[in-house]
């Protein structure tokens, strides 16, 4: 199980991944917005999405939660 958190302040702009969706390493899965620049948030192992805790215009602090990739 892997867990995919926030590395910084920013909003939730795009969710492209769902719960069930199968990603590669690498794969997108959301982009955040901080200070109008967009911060691709990448999957570091290869699964399926079993849990994304997030939804588009969510504000995440540094350490929240985004998704879990099993």
């Amino acid at each position: 199980m892997a867990e995919v958190r926030a590395e910084m302040v920013a909003n939730v702009w795009k969710i492209l991944v769902s719960e069930g969706g199968v990603v590669e390493e690498g794969d997108t899965l959301v982009i955040l917005e901080s200070m109008k620049m967009e911060i691709p948030v990448v999957a570091e192992d290869a699964g399926t999405v079993s849990k994304v805790h997030v939804k588009e215009g969510d504000v995440v602090q540094e350490g929240d939660l985004i998704a879990v990739i099993e």
